[in-house]
């Protein structure tokens, strides 16, 4: 086990190095233009080479990168182009933000996901087209419309939760769990649909196994072959399904925070490009590869611990 961590650890190294170098490429790779983002249309050629030099953007890209990584690894990520505040102090006070909504989403999609693939695989008949109905409803339709709908619905039409805005924990626990119940719901929908599918699909492929048969020859009750001996089989695909929720939680919650006017990471994200503030930019995305890195990383790891066939790979 100890072997297979090592070794998936590593993988995860190597993904957030090249994912890491290759955004720094993308956004690095322009310094007169930065420049001239950051001191503005009107400044002259001179002023512009000289704030290349000053954000050291006139050495080499791989120097660049190398000395960003060292930083990074130290936990400094440079300061804001446009605020001049550091960008890990920015990132602190943004990040639980959208760790809120996507870890209340993953665990709900945790939860009901299992609870619906199980009963489709198991009852079958209407339940189970009524769950492959929402699976292909809620896969279709984009967490940006559903959470337009849900604000018309509930902000809207009867006022029962805010539209906009978030209210921090520390002030109102209540005020906080109102403004988070729209956007994780928007987030929920769709993520619940992929994952239930998954688990329905796994679920059934193991009750068609001839141990569970034996199983049930044997005297052994539903419930405990349902819950012990099917549920630890399926739960490979299922956890597999969870880990890449959290990509498309990600990715959603970019466009969630837009529609909810939320202080998250998606918002910096979005408006950081859009200023062309690359250090603040490629703050958000090394936390974000680190976060889905941890989490598919956990998952592979939960998944080698009940089948032991995945610890060779």
């Amino acid at each position: 086990m100890l072997i297979t961590a090592l070794k998936k650890a590593a993988r995860a190294v190597a993904v957030l190095l090249v994912v890491t170098f290759a955004t720094f490429t993308l956004v690095f790779g322009n310094g007169p233009g930065i420049a001239r983002g950051v001191l503005g249309t009107t400044a002259t050629e001179s002023d512009v080479r000289q704030e290349v030099v000053k954000l050291g953007l006139d050495q080499p890209l791989l120097v660049q990168y190398g000395k960003w990584l060292q930083h990074a690894v130290t936990g400094n990520l440079g300061d804001s182009f446009f605020t001049g505040q550091p960008v890990t102090s920015t990132l602190a006070t943004r990040l639980p933000v959208t760790l809120a909504l996507i870890v209340l989403a993953l665990v709900l999609t945790s939860v009901l996901s299992v609870l619906l693939g199980v009963a489709a695989a198991v009852y079958g008949g209407w339940v189970d087209r009524v769950v492959q109905f929402l699976a292909v409803l809620g896969t279709a339709v984009p967490a940006f419309i559903v959470a337009i709908v849900l604000v018309f619905a509930f902000a809207i039409s009867t006022r029962i939760l805010p539209a906009t805005g978030y209210v921090s924990p520390d002030q109102s626990l209540g005020g906080w769990a109102r403004s988070v119940t729209l956007p994780v719901l928007a987030l929920l929908i769709g993520s619940i649909a992929s994952a239930a599918s998954q688990f329905r699909g796994a679920v059934l492929d193991t009750l068609s196994r001839d141990f569970v048969w034996t199983l049930r020859a044997r005297g052994i009750a539903e419930p405990v072959v349902l819950f012990r001996h099917v549920l630890r089989n399926a739960a490979g695909p299922g956890l597999t399904a969870l880990s890449l929720q959290t990509i498309g939680l990600f990715g959603g919650a970019v466009f969630i925070e837009q529609v909810f006017a939320l202080p998250g990471m998606g918002e910096l994200s979005t408006t950081s490009a859009q200023q062309g503030d690359v250090p603040v930019v490629m703050g958000c995305v090394l936390v974000a590869i680190v976060i889905v890195l941890v989490v598919n990383l956990l998952g592979d790891l939960a998944t080698a611990a009940l089948n032991p066939k995945a610890r060779t790979r």
